[in-house]
């Protein structure tokens, strides 16, 4: 019997990542977990933001935006719309991406769908801060 957790990140495009992992980390909407071997079994809606691996003392971040994760058995689920390894991240992208965001609402347009842009904000954050391991 392994002495590991069986992680896969899937989105609708493919498998973002598949290790077996010593602990896993992952924003909920109630706010951070954490699921280690043995954890009792979960099934969590996540948040937009970091979800961090660890492997042998490496840590490894991967921006996901929303989703729902399954924990049982020590095998553990995450099904998003967008996952992204910290490797992956256009890190200039993202910070431009953050400022456009937060000059658009600081420009209080009356026609302004604020909660896109929040999403907008929000993703370009989860992005910057898997980059940097900032979780």
């Amino acid at each position: 019997m392994s002495d590991k957790i069986h992680l896969k990140v899937i989105t609708h495009e493919k498998i973002v990542f598949e290790d077996d992992i010593d602990e896993l980390y992952v924003q909920t909407i109630d706010g951070r977990m954490g699921i280690l071997k043995n954890h009792v079994p979960v099934i969590s809606t996540l948040g937009i933001g970091v979800t961090k691996v660890v492997k042998d003392k490496e840590c490894q971040c991967i921006a996901t935006m929303g989703g729902i994760l399954q924990f049982a058995h020590n095998e553990a689920t995450i099904l998003t719309d967008i996952a992204e390894l910290e490797c992956d991240i256009d890190v200039a992208r993202a910070r431009h991406a953050k400022e456009r965001a937060q000059a658009r609402m600081k420009a209080h347009d009356e026609t302004l769908d604020m909660a896109r842009v929040q999403m907008a904000l929000a993703k370009s954050i989860a992005r910057i801060s898997a980059r940097e391991k900032k979780f």
